[in-house]
């Protein structure tokens, strides 16, 4: 489905329906139509999705990194005037949103993270990706999901065009690099926001025992399972993550 992307100054984002913003941060080599499933599901459920595209490869190298991540979404949150969002993240995108938390906790309402870095990184490259292997990439891309096959042809291209980028590969490993520095095992035992993990049981990238590690440090959190998922559930099992989510929406009062 096409989506209408939003130009506001430095903000590039889609926005879909009417109600409390659940703002949904993509991760390194996710694109906004990774989240279709969600964005299709929830503004009938009376939820404005809106999906900002991450500057990762567009900052300034020096600013390349989780911390400034976390800042150029709160500025994107101010510039929509948004008091109360709920952050829902995957991949990067779920350091990030955990990150933020930590950093602006008032404005975040509930947070959602699913096959997040944070506490384990070989997520982010342990391998420096072989350049021009397009066999080596295709086979990195289909580990990230359960069934291979959702690693389509456009996906792999795109991981391969990004990787053979000089520019693009320096800040992806600069990112890596940046995950790591950022660990948040110290910080999460500190932040009470209601947050639900949602996680692939056959994850790879983030095996499930980091989901259990999250779950054990967050003070107020959920932990749900989906199986034969990989790395990336809300696009691999959307039907899946959209129930748990709108059902913990409901038990946990989220509007």
């Amino acid at each position: 489905m096409e989506r209408n992307i939003k130009e506001e100054g430095k903000f590039r984002y889609i926005e879909i329906g009417e109600g409390t913003p659940i703002v949904i941060l993509h991760g390194l080599m996710g694109g906004l139509s990774n989240f279709d499933g969600v964005s299709d599901y929830f503004p009938k459920k009376g939820y404005k999705v809106v999906l900002p595209e991450l500057p990762i490869y567009t900052l300034n190298i020096l600013k390349t990194n989780i911390k400034a991540f976390a800042k150029f979404v709160h500025d994107f949150v101010k510039h929509k005037k948004y008091e109360k969002i709920i952050l829902l993240g995957n991949s990067l995108g779920g350091h990030i949103a955990l990150y933020y938390t930590k950093m602006y906790p008032e404005f975040v309402e509930a947070l959602v993270i699913t096959g997040s870095s944070g506490l384990y990184e070989s997520a982010m490259g342990d391998s420096y990706p072989r350049r021009g292997d397009y066999e080596f990439i295709k086979k990195k891309a289909e580990d990230v999901f359960y069934d291979p096959a959702v690693a389509t042809k456009e996906i792999v291209d795109d991981v391969f065009n990004t990787v053979n980028d000089r520019m693009k590969l320096i800040k992806t490993l600069t990112i890596a690099k940046s995950a790591i520095r950022h660990n948040m095992a110290k910080d999460l035992p500190k932040m009470h926001t209601p947050t639900c993990i949602i996680w692939g049981r056959n994850d790879i990238v983030t095996p499930p025992d980091v989901a259990e590690e999250f779950h054990e440090l967050l003070p107020d959190s959920d932990l749900y399972w989906i199986d034969q998922c990989g790395h990336a559930a809300m696009m691999e099992k959307p039907d899946a993550f959209n129930e748990i989510l709108d059902q913990w929406f409901e038990k946990r009062n989220i509007k």
